[in-house]
This record gives C-alpha cells, structure tokens and sequence, in this order.
C-alpha cells in the first residue's frame, strides 16, 4: 500500500456551471482542511465512462505516490452499482463499479479493489443522486486522514471491467480504433509503437512508407511533429502518450475526417 499524502485529484463530467466541483471540494476540506485538490478534468461527455477512463489512465502516473484519484462519472448513480476504492501499491482510486478503472487494474501492481459499504464515509443525504459530494468526496478525505483502506469494506473480484480491445496484425496489415478524440481534434488510436514494430517485421517496411487509412482517407507515412504536417490534410505521428495520433496542422482531423471515437484505423 502506498503511504497517504494529503493530495487529491477530481475527474467528473460536471462541467464547472453548477456547484457540483465546489461542493465535493468543499465536503473534502471541512474533513480535512490540509488538503491539496487538483482538477484532473471535469469536461468529460455526460456519462461517457470510457472517455473518463482513457482521460485518468493518461494522467494519474504522473501524481506524487500516495495520491488520491477520484473519478465521478456515474450514470448508475443511486441504483445497486457498487462505490469502489481500489489500492494499488503507488495510488488510491475511488469510482463507481461501471468499468471507469478499467486500466487502472491492468496496468497497476498489487491491487485490492473494495466496495464502500462502511456508512460512516458517506454524508446524510435526503436523495440519492450525487455519490460524488454524499459518498466519494468524504471518502478520499478519510483517506488522506489516515484511515486504512480495509475499513472501506470487504475485497471484491467481481468488479466490472469493460472491454479494452487490442490491435490485431494479420496479412501485413494492423487494425485498430481511435479510442479518444482531444481538445484540438487529435483522433488519437490504441496503436502503440510495439505494435507498429510487430507489423513492420511482419511487412518489412519503415516508418515512412506504412500506410494509414482512416474513414475513407489515407495517408502515407508517419511524420515526427505537428510542424512536419500540412494544413490541407491530416497526418500521422506517434504522441507523446506512446499512440498513433491522427492530426491535421492547426486545425481539427475530427472534423476534417468526420469521426470519432470507436472509428476503425488501419496500416498497412
């Protein structure tokens, strides 16, 4: 288990138009006033788990050791889905059970995942629609007070976990799908540069003559940087986050190409 420090982070898909954010920052204060909260994002789409899920797996592991993750995006939000605290041995996670820390048990090590059930983390509240002030908030701050994750509740290894589709080379081609579209209109993909090297030993080709083909368009090698691209057409790179990016030069290759996420992408 990592050791608890007083820092944590906030993922929703509230938006900042109403008190949601303010009213979980503040139910975490008045628990522990020492408290540092940084906002992770809170511009997910309503009640897009998998946008939630790709945006924390992305920027977590750059956190202090001992930090707090609280990710709320919750359409099951008063229904029988479980409230989740996962402790891996670098991070504390707390979630809904609709597969929002899918990468997190994947790629984490030593992880015990628990159900919440231990009321005296949870405010008294006359409805049942905001886990994220009423349960999940008041949870991360007994956390950074010290209290050990066992009093959550009881382990659990029937959490739900959804779909993380891999990849796949076959005939000199490999297939995959964007998996996030950002701020700018990137189309980025789950194609990594290891997959990329299993294909080029199977076509036997470099970099710069495999071709990408994406909703109907297709283009012809990888470049290095945004700057090597054109304003007239997307290109391909690979991004800082290790995956192949889609990218038109100041200007947006989702809107360009007309996709989005789930849309298949080939090289070959």
């Amino acid at each position: 288990m990592p050791n608890v420090i007083s820092l944590i982070t906030l993922l929703t898909d509230f938006g900042d138009r109403d008190y949601f954010v303010a009213s979980m920052k503040g139910v975490i204060l008045n628990i522990n006033p020492q408290a540092r909260i940084v906002d992770l994002c809170h511009q997910v789409a309503a009640h897009q788990v998998e946008e939630a899920a790709y945006l924390l797996k992305s920027s977590y592991r750059y956190f202090p050791d001992g930090t707090v993750h609280v990710a709320v995006v919750d359409p099951g939000v008063g229904s029988t889905r479980r409230p989740l605290l996962v402790s891996t041995s670098r991070f504390y996670f707390l979630a809904p059970d609709n597969g929002l820390l899918s990468y997190i048990v994947d790629e984490e090590l030593s992880v015990e995942v628990r159900a919440i059930e231990n009321k005296q983390y949870r405010l008294d509240s006359e409805g049942a629609t905001f886990d994220g002030r009423d349960l999940f908030a008041p949870a991360a701050a007994w956390l950074t007070r010290g209290q050990a994750p066992g009093s959550f509740g009881k382990l659990i290894r029937d959490y739900v976990k959804l779909p993380i589709p891999e990849p796949a080379v076959s005939h000199k081609s490999l297939t995959g799908r964007i998996v996030h579209v950002d701020h700018f209109g990137n189309l980025i993909s789950n194609i990594t540069p290891l997959h990329l090297k299993e294909l080029q030993g199977v076509a036997r080709k470099s970099p710069s003559e495999l071709t990408i083909r994406l909703a109907g368009a297709t283009l012809q090698g990888l470049v290095t940087c945004y700057a090597d691209g054109a304003p007239d057409r997307p290109h391909a790179l690979i991004n800082s986050n290790g995956q192949v990016e889609v990218f038109l030069k100041e200007g947006s290759a989702a809107d360009a190409l007309k996709c989005g996420r789930g849309e298949p992408i080939e090289i070959f």
